[in-house]
């Protein structure tokens, strides 16, 4: 029997060796949107929550801009070592369809780990504004057109997306303002620069606690039980508002298995956590996991489904 060349002994080893001693150094958890936001929030819950298990430093790193394609693309051109991930969400299926052209591309040029979470999109009205129901925001709005501003989370995001929806729904004219992320548009509607933002809980729950927001609808099929007395867009006389915001972990296409096996085992981990389970009832956001492959596929299944959302839409940024 002849034996291996000891090229190919340490060609095969060399993967798995690089995962048991991996992370061997801070690694970097890009938050493409500016702090604050719920993409923001839990990152930072993860990362804390990683450092812990894995001994190193999750360094979240945000790069706000472009509704989240400046922090993905600094990733899809990161080493594929693993050093490097992302805490995305929807808009990742979003983008492509609302800018058109990306430096990247959405699919072949990601690792998809697994999600972490998923969550509704609710509407927040500044308490100034005289209306406690969409049906009351409708009819102030078609009564002052244009009047209203509207905040998101940037353009092309899932809160933009919403924004729009709810306008064609609705039948009503908002004045939009894209932000460098949830955090920074729903402080502008605390503050009362805007009068209405779409986001998930986590970035306003401390608001709507303190009566600084006024939650009035919500994109679920039937009420949220964190909020019962919060309608649904459907129950409001807007279709099409069902959404789920889901949130994952992407590394840089070419991750060598082994250290992709290892954090998508690691971040599940951490999904199921105690620690982790408490602070998310809090924020009211659902665990949720997916293997490599079934993440992949949502990506894939999301980019057709919210294209043809955004092109019937009309949704475009140049």
């Amino acid at each position: 029997m002849r034996t291996s060349p000891l090229w190919l002994v340490l060609a095969f080893l060399a993967p798995v060796v690089a995962a048991q001693e991996y992370p061997a150094r801070p690694v970097r958890l890009i938050v493409p949107y500016a702090p604050g936001g719920s993409s923001d929030i839990i990152a930072r819950l993860y990362g804390q929550r990683l450092a812990e298990t894995l001994g190193q430093n999750f360094v979240v790193d945000n790069r706000p801009g472009a509704g989240g394609t400046i922090g993905t693309d600094i990733l899809a051109k990161s080493p594929a070592d693993g050093y490097t991930l992302i805490l995305q969400d929807m808009p990742h299926t979003t983008n492509p369809a609302v800018y058109g052209k990306l430096p990247y591309d959405p699919v072949r040029d990601f690792t998809p780990l697994t999600l972490v979470a998923r969550a509704p999109q609710w509407l927040f009205l500044n308490p100034s504004v005289p209306a406690k129901s969409v049906r009351e925001l409708i009819a102030l709005a078609k009564a002052q057109p244009g009047k209203l501003r509207i905040g998101s989370a940037g353009n092309g995001t899932g809160t933009h997306l919403m924004a729009e929806l709810f306008m064609r729904g609705g039948g009503v004219q908002l004045t939009h303002a894209p932000y460098k992320g949830a955090g920074p548009a729903v402080t502008a509607t605390v503050g009362g620069e805007m009068n209405a933002v779409f986001t998930s809980m986590p970035a306003a729950v401390a608001f709507v606690q303190s009566g600084r927001l006024r939650p009035v609808g919500v994109t679920t099929r039937e009420r949220h039980r964190s909020h019962p007395e919060v309608p649904t867009f459907e129950e409001s006389g807007v279709p099409n508002m069902v959404l789920t915001h889901w949130f994952g972990v992407l590394a840089p296409a070419g991750l060598p298995q082994p250290v992709q096996a290892k954090l998508t085992r690691e971040i599940t981990a951490a999904v199921q956590h105690p620690s982790v389970a408490e602070r998310y009832q809090a924020l009211i956001l659902e665990p949720a996991t997916l293997t490599p492959g079934e993440f992949r596929k949502l990506i894939e299944s999301d980019l057709a489904r919210w294209g043809k959302v955004v092109r019937e839409a009309g949704i475009k940024i140049q």
